[in-house]
């Protein structure tokens, strides 16, 4: 736009400089006749002027005529050559002004075709930067639909492993129930075996005491040495007995003292009674707190410590009508002894 306003001002100019040209030109060719104005006449009486005008004179008006008439050519002339000059001039002006016009219009083409290639550039850049976007779109597409997939994943694995560790906490709360069972099944068992040989025992028993009876109705007959020696047999074989009970007990102890974990800060005086029953075998049945001691975590390793130490097979040393005796219990803890 700057290129063609420069050339309208241009134009303007050289239009009225040759007009200007031509006016001047115009001006000096053309010659407008001049009115001879005649003095006014102050006499009455007219006459006919007869000329009195003489050779020399004649001479004069040719050659002021001559010299006129070389003037006028001169000025045609000077007028011819400026009208050459401003036709010069108009050309080189005009030639000048055409010269512009082509720089201009090869500006205006070289400005198009930079702005052509700006543009182009400009679109190609757009284009690219386009390209880039449906790639980076296109990778963050991919990368959302990966995780995704991986959630997925990960939520099935989850799914599949909380499936897993249900079945298995099913499972094991059957194993649990089944050996829960089995135990008491094996605790029934045991003492329905411990009741017959209760039984048996006691049948043995009154066997035992009709035998004694039997034998004590025989050493009255045979006299009273043989009842004494009979006697004296009977006491040994208690005192025998007692020392084997008094034996067991001891054992029973120790083995109950060397698996008692005793809890962090106990008051020494803290004491707590636990009933012990065996089985026929010296198998524990149960241990139970008799006598709280108050604080549940010393009476809780109590019995503890009686669960670690059974079974307590030495029961079966006894003699039998012994064992029957020391099969249920009691066992004081305190801290640093068990009596």
């Amino acid at each position: 736009m700057a290129r063609h306003d420069r050339r309208v001002g241009y134009g303007l100019p050289l239009l009225l400089a040759i007009a200007l040209h031509l006016a001047i030109l115009v001006a000096s060719v053309l010659r407008f006749p001049e009115p001879e104005v005649a003095p006014p006449s102050t006499n009455i009486v007219q006459a006919t002027l007869v000329s009195t005008e003489t050779t020399t004179d004649q001479a004069q008006r040719a050659e002021e005529a001559r010299s006129r008439a070389a003037a006028r050519q001169a000025e045609e002339e000077a007028a011819a050559h400026a009208q050459e000059d401003a036709t010069r001039q108009a050309d080189a002006q005009a030639t000048e002004e055409a010269e512009r016009q082509r720089q201009a219009e090869a500006d205006d083409r070289e400005e198009a075709r930079r702005k052509a290639e700006e543009q182009a550039a400009r679109r190609a850049e757009e284009a690219e930067q386009q390209a880039r976007e449906r790639e980076a779109q296109a990778e963050r597409r991919q990368r959302e639909e990966a995780e995704r997939q991986a959630e997925a994943e990960a939520e099935r694995k989850r799914q599949a492993e909380a499936e897993a560790e249900r079945k298995r906490q099913a499972e094991a709360e059957a194993e649990r129930k089944r050996q829960a069972e089995a135990e008491a099944e094996r605790k029934r068992q045991a003492e329905a075996e411990a009741e017959r040989k209760r039984q048996a025992e006691a049948e043995a028993e009154r066997k035992r005491q009709a035998e004694a009876a039997r034998r004590a109705a025989e050493a009255t007959s045979q006299g009273l040495d043989r009842a004494i020696e009979g006697e004296s047999d009977n006491v040994a074989n208690a005192r025998q007995a007692s020392e084997a009970a008094n034996s067991f007990i001891n054992l029973v102890r120790r083995a109950v003292e060397q698996a008692w974990v005793i809890p962090a800060n106990v008051p020494s005086g803290t004491s707590a009674e636990v009933r012990v029953r065996l089985g026929p075998s010296g198998e524990l049945f149960s241990a139970s707190v008799g006598q709280s001691s108050g604080n549940s975590a010393f009476d809780r390793s109590a019995v503890q410590a009686v669960e670690a130490a059974a079974p307590f097979a030495e029961l079966r040393q006894l003699p039998d009508e012994v064992q029957r005796d020391y099969r249920q219990f009691n066992l004081r803890f305190r801290p640093g002894e068990i009596r």
